[in-house]
């Protein structure tokens, strides 16, 4: 049975975005995933940001390159703030589980809130990750080194993470036409993130 915490974490963004936005660290530590990510997207391509939170520092920076963002968030005070920031991209509401844009995407993002799901809920989501993903799309998601259930804390409340073992994201990406590219478990040049390079096959 699911966890009931995994239940609750919408409502922490919700209840904490201006705390999220005051902590949120905004040094660029991930750049350079993000650029690599960006050399698998063509100039000028879209990007679909999933948990986009308040578009700071990662949407901003593919917003100052010259790409197009589509961001969404389940949390309606961070996409406020997206939208007050950056009015000439769009930022859906929308809980990542039922995504259904009827569009597609040449570079998918989902820059830590993937792991906020269940696993069962990891594994649903690359269906929704194939259908959003252009031909020869970009993948790029954080999850956490190993198989199993983490509670962490966020202004007080339980903050719960999940994750899969490495082998089941290997088997979930190529089943549904995703090559690794790149992954780095525990990246000491990331904080720590395990981070997941993919592209789509066809």
């Amino acid at each position: 049975m699911a966890n009931p915490l995994a239940k609750n974490i919408i409502g922490i963004y919700e209840r904490h975005a201006g705390a999220f936005a005051q902590q949120r660290s905004t040094n660029l530590y991930e750049q350079p995933w993000l650029d690599s990510f960006l050399k698998l997207v063509p100039v000028n391509g879209r990007i679909l940001d999933i948990g986009c939170g308040n578009g700071v520092p990662i949407a901003d920076y593919f917003i100052r390159q010259g790409y197009q963002v589509t961001g969404v968030d389940s949390s309606k005070p961070m996409l406020d703030r997206c939208r007050q920031r950056f009015p000439q991209h769009h930022w859906l509401q929308a809980d990542m589980r039922e995504l259904a844009l009827s569009e597609q995407f040449d570079g998918i993002i989902v820059w830590d809130s993937f792991f906020f799901l269940t696993p069962e809920d990891q594994c649903q989501m690359f269906t929704i990750f194939r259908q959003h993903a252009s031909s020869h799309a970009a993948l790029m998601f954080t999850s956490g080194p190993d198989s199993g259930e983490a509670i962490g804390s966020f202004q007080g409340e339980a903050l719960y993470h999940a994750s899969l073992a490495p082998e089941e994201y290997r088997q979930l990406l190529h089943q549904h036409g995703f090559s690794v590219v790149r992954m780095v478990a525990e990246d000491p040049d990331c904080q720590g993130h395990t981070v997941w390079l993919a592209q789509s096959i066809g």
